[in-house]
């Protein structure tokens, strides 16, 4: 018998909801919890700069590669 696959049957799991989603309403948020959204847009920020600073290091190495050949 064929292991029991949960995909097949009740379809792919759902993601969790962001914590933070652009736009929402603000206005049942405390003070406390208005800071903890900042702190969390805060650290993707910074996530997103690694991630551009990384592929423009990639494109300065592959910019240098194809300038030497």
């Amino acid at each position: 018998m064929p292991a029991f696959d949960e995909e097949q049957v009740f379809g792919p799991k759902r993601k969790a909801p962001a914590a933070h989603e652009i736009g929402q309403s603000l206005d049942a948020l405390s003070a406390p919890e208005l800071m903890e959204r900042v702190e969390l847009l805060k650290a993707e920020i910074a996530r997103l700069e690694q991630a551009i600073a990384a592929r423009d290091a990639t494109r300065a190495a592959a910019d240098a590669a194809f300038r030497r050949g």
